[in-house]
């Protein structure tokens, strides 16, 4: 589960930093892009903890 997860961490910030190299930092796609990094990112830690 926490591969998955971790998986899903890598994806997101490579689309993320791709979004931000195209269309800029403060693009709305690449604002979506770095909230959704944040929650998958507090998820990770919080399901970490709990080993």
């Amino acid at each position: 589960m926490l591969e998955l997860l971790l998986k899903k961490v890598e994806l997101t910030r490579e689309k993320m930093i791709q979004v931000a190299l195209e269309k800029g930092v403060s693009d709305k796609e690449t604002i979506e892009l770095s909230k959704e990094l944040d929650r998958l990112l507090n998820e990770y830690e919080i399901k970490e903890k709990r080993k």
